[in-house]
């Protein structure tokens, strides 16, 4: 029996229900970047619209669900952006809401266990390259200090980003990604 989410994700993902998870994995990450209204995996589902945070955890959730033995796990990436990486790595529109000192950011991605191994799953953009279904997916950010996410990844976030980021200047850069093509 599959829970209401992730029949809904599926229909409205066009996949069968006997998607493989490389096929929700991509699923995942053609949905459009930027803020639901909803920040939760229902969220994301019905506005088909999310973040690093929201996808990520709509992924960890139809994971845990359906393959359990992939052990998902979120985790937490405080990093600094500057404008060139901002540039290089999302375009010009992003890059001119980064300060000439840059900023730090939190990422959420997430790692599965596949092959015996931890494999590095970021969802976070539509247009990056699609998961191959083994090696680690290239980061939509830059390096940074990893914080695994317990059991309140949404607070654990908060408390992050309140530690290390300035909202005045983080959220002009999240709208800017939200402008993407």
């Amino acid at each position: 029996m599959t829970s209401p989410l992730l029949r809904g994700f599926l229909q409205r993902a066009g996949l069968p229900a006997d998607a493989r998870l490389e096929d929700v994995v991509r699923a995942v990450q053609r949905i459009r970047y930027g803020r639901p209204r909803d920040r939760s995996p229902e969220g994301v589902l019905s506005e088909w619209t999310g973040t690093c945070s929201t996808k990520h955890a709509l992924l960890a959730t139809l994971v845990r669900e359906r393959w359990p033995e992939h052990d998902p796990r979120l985790v937490h990436r405080v990093y600094r952006v500057d404008r060139e990486l901002a540039r290089r790595r999302y375009g010009s529109v992003p890059a001119a809401a980064v300060p000439e000192e840059g900023l730090t950011d939190v990422h959420r991605y997430l790692l599965l266990r596949r092959d015996g191994r931890d494999v590095v799953i970021d969802v976070t953009f539509p247009g990056d390259a699609p998961w191959d279904g083994r090696t680690d997916m290239p980061m939509a950010c830059g390096p940074g200090q990893d914080h695994p996410a317990g059991p309140d990844p949404d607070a654990e976030k908060a408390v992050l980003e309140a530690a290390h980021c300035d909202p005045a200047v983080r959220e002009p850069f999240i709208a800017a990604l939200s402008r993407m093509p």
